[in-house]
């Protein structure tokens, strides 16, 4: 089975399931979003979506309604297309940990989600994830997926492979390869047994190569669509594997365990 490990809600769904269908791709991890960059039009909305962005990934999630509103649309997307979609759900970080505890508990474990994700820390305070891996961990094997380009910083990095030795039975994973600090993003991923490496947003394919010859058995296709293109990211890590075991865990059999997928 062939899974894109990240990827968010489109507007609509079935443009989503279509990139899908060219990529050859079974199934998505499906994250909710306030931005809509695939709504734009022309410029001038491109930067009004790409705004709300700058805040969801600079830590200001904004809004109540709007967190609501991206649960909404991430519950209309799995209700329409189970078959195609894993459902993972981010948390809001600065509730309290007993309030970030009742939240995992009620909406993810509660309502049947794979996992929780991607959560974006301010710059510099990537030490507010750590409620949510205690929390994860209480449930299990249940994983987490921490935003890791820009603005995420090397510092921002090393602060959850630190915590991850604290919660070892959560697996924890740094989206878009660790963004222009990839190289660290290899190295504490390879050293940290339970973290595992999100390869989206990567910038050269040069970089995908060394990232997978280091953790095979721990880096993950993804594309981030919208913002990238399945079949492109898929092509990218075809194009640095061989045809067995290390290619089908990276497009698919990793995330698979990851999730508890049958």
């Amino acid at each position: 089975m062939i899974i894109d490990a990240h990827s968010h809600v489109h507007d609509l769904v079935e443009a989503h399931v279509g990139l899908l269908d060219e990529a050859g791709v079974d199934r998505a991890v499906l994250f909710a979003t306030r931005p809509h960059p695939e709504r734009a039009g022309d410029l001038t909305s491109l930067r009004q979506e790409m705004a709300i962005l700058d805040e969801a990934i600079g830590g200001r999630a904004g809004t109540a309604e709007g967190y609501l509103g991206a649960w909404r649309e991430l519950d209309a997307a799995l209700a329409a297309r189970p078959e195609r979609f894993i459902g993972f759900l981010s948390v809001p970080l600065d509730l309290d940990p007993e309030q970030i505890a009742a939240t995992v508990e009620r909406e993810v474990v509660g309502r049947g989600l794979h996992g929780i994700g991607e959560l974006t820390p301010p710059p510099g305070r990537a030490g507010m994830v750590e409620p949510v891996l205690q929390a994860a961990a209480d449930h299990g094997r249940l994983p987490v997926v921490v935003h890791g380009f820009a603005p995420t910083t090397a510092d921002d990095l090393r602060t959850p492979a630190a915590l991850a030795g604290r919660y070892p039975s959560v697996p924890l994973v740094v989206s878009q390869l660790g963004g222009l600090n990839w190289m660290q993003a290899v190295e504490l991923v390879r050293d940290t047994p339970n973290m595992y490496l999100e390869l989206s947003t990567a910038n050269t394919v040069f970089a995908v190569r060394p990232a997978i010859k280091e953790i095979p058995d721990r880096t993950l296709f993804g594309s981030d669509a919208p913002y990238g293109d399945p079949v492109l990211a898929r092509a990218m890590v075809e194009r640095v594997t061989s045809p067995g075991e290390v290619r089908d865990r990276v497009l698919g059999g990793t995330i698979a365990e990851l999730a508890g997928l049958d």
